[in-house]
């Protein structure tokens, strides 16, 4: 198995890979061929670069940029991690802490747009992906799949096991899950690795559940971490945003919007982006990468490379602008394998006619002192019962509430 070492030069009989500081294209002077029959040589220029963490001031606060009409404040805040997110009909608000094991529940019962109360309602190793369905609450951690009663007052009954032999974790430990049109659980398992390949198949998938646990399968393959997926409000069908792979340079790999259908095979980790070959990791067998492509399913859009996509949320809220209907909002939570820094911020992915025809920024200005320094790492989306946006950023545990007020 071949696999990228970083910041060493190794030299085989098949495989020159080399990490070089160089400042031309990323991809260049490349020989990948179909077989191990020939060398394969890449020259990749490959950075680490994390911008300081600052705190979330007022001063900061203040200086975050959203469209002509809305307004941004903190929903809440000092909250440990908060990771993913979910809104029930009644407005209780849900997140997730992975870290502390827990799932919180906020509530504004004024309606002054701030959570006036927190309270911790299930303690859950590793919590997740949270979801609900049918007045249920569904939470997802690496190995386990719980749900649990959703009482008036929004606490939770004692959770009840469903699954506990999903794949291990390795380098992407972020499960999340949602419920589709046709009532079954969808729950995305990241890969193991950056790129390799995986001795679990259900590793680098979206697999399909029945709601009790039962009927698994794997519904879609090739995806390295979908963490944001949904359905299209008008459409019903699947779309997700997948990470791209890592030590490929600035520009590559680009980040993923796909339209996720059943049995069908994105490419990870052999072919990436608008068909390219991975020279890190070659089919197995006697397949050739031509062969795989012919296999794979490409992205109907991509985005910039490392800005690492979380939550995704369609808006079907009744505050925005109509021309907000049916539109995803992502957050891509900011690059660290990159020269300089992309993400730390949200964006809206249009839709029209039911398909993804480009991406503007939504809410920015959380990397400061010339992106040499931020102080947002970004998570969780959701629409909350009064139409506003809520944002989590697990760097300094802030819920940021986006609002249109024209």
């Amino acid at each position: 198995m071949k696999t990228w070492i970083k910041s060493t030069l190794v030299l085989s009989a098949l495989t020159i890979f080399v990490f070089s500081c160089s400042d031309d294209d990323d991809f260049w002077d490349s020989m990948i061929p179909e077989t191990d029959d020939d060398p394969t040589t890449s020259q990749v220029a490959g950075y680490v670069f994390k911008p300081a963490t600052m705190p979330a001031t007022d001063a900061n606060v203040q200086q975050l940029e959203v469209p002509a009409g809305f307004t941004v404040q903190k929903f809440a805040e000092d909250l440990g991690h908060p990771r993913m997110m979910v809104v029930s009909s009644t407005g209780h608000v849900y997140v997730s802490d992975r870290e502390a094991g827990e799932v919180m529940l906020l509530q504004d019962t004024n309606g002054d747009g701030i959570a006036e109360s927190e309270e911790t309602v299930a303690n859950i190793r590793h919590a997740h992906g949270l979801s609900i369905h049918n007045g249920r609450m569904y939470i997802v951690a690496i190995r386990e799949l719980y749900v649990a009663d959703m009482n008036m007052d929004g606490t939770l009954g004692q959770p009840q096991l469903l699954v506990n032999d999903l794949p291990d974790a390795g380098q992407h430990p972020n499960r999340t899950i949602a419920f589709g049109p046709d009532g079954m659980m969808y729950l995305s398992v990241g890969s193991t690795c950056n790129s390799c390949p995986e001795p679990n198949p259900e590793n680098a998938t979206m697999l399909r559940l029945s709601s009790d646990g039962s009927d698994r399968e794997i519904f879609a393959e090739g995806l390295r971490n979908t963490i944001g997926f949904g359905w299209h409000p008008e459409t019903g069908e699947l779309w997700g945003i997948d990470h791209g792979i890592d030590w490929l340079g600035d520009t590559e790999q680009k980040e993923e919007v796909n339209k996720i259908e059943e049995g069908a095979n994105y490419g990870w980790p052999y072919i990436y982006g608008e068909g390219k070959y991975n020279p890190s990791d070659r089919p197995q067998g006697d397949t050739t990468y031509e062969q795989y492509l012919q296999l794979t399913t490409l992205p109907v859009m991509t985005y910039t490379a490392h800005a690492a996509p979380m939550a995704m949320a369609f808006y079907t809220g009744d505050q925005f602008p109509a021309e907000y209907q049916g539109d995803a909002f992502v957050a891509m939570r900011g690059s660290w394998n990159r020269s300089t820094p992309v993400g730390y911020k949200v964006v809206r992915l249009h839709f029209e006619n039911g398909q993804p025809v480009r991406f503007d920024d939504f809410l920015t200005g959380f990397l400061i002192n010339d992106n040499r320094a931020h102080f947002a790492r970004l998570a969780g989306v959701a629409i909350h019962t009064d139409g506003s946006l809520l944002v989590s950023d697990d760097t300094n545990g802030v819920i940021y509430r986006v609002a249109y007020q024209p």
